[in-house]
């Protein structure tokens, strides 16, 4: 995976969506990313620094309509 190649799908700070997000774009065969996982050893683990989901830039669409028909109700980042 060319993690220089990636973009922003969403963040937050919601860690069972992260879950459930990276499980379903897994099944679809589609890389992500999660970045700042490891922000919370400096925060003091107090969970106010979103975690930001990344996928190649040429899956975003195809990553986007796969979580809105799953329901996931995610806000996505405006990044092109």
């Amino acid at each position: 995976m060319d993690r220089g190649r990636m973009i922003e799908l969403f963040r937050t700070n919601d860690l069972v969506l992260i879950s459930a997000a990276e499980a379903l774009l897994a099944s679809a065969e589609i890389p992500c990313f999660v970045a700042d996982m490891h922000m919370s050893a400096l925060e003091g683990s107090l969970g106010f620094l979103p975690r930001r989901v990344m996928v190649a830039r040429d899956r975003l669409a195809q990553a986007k309509r796969l979580l809105d028909d799953a329901g996931f109700g995610c806000e996505y980042t405006d990044a092109v």
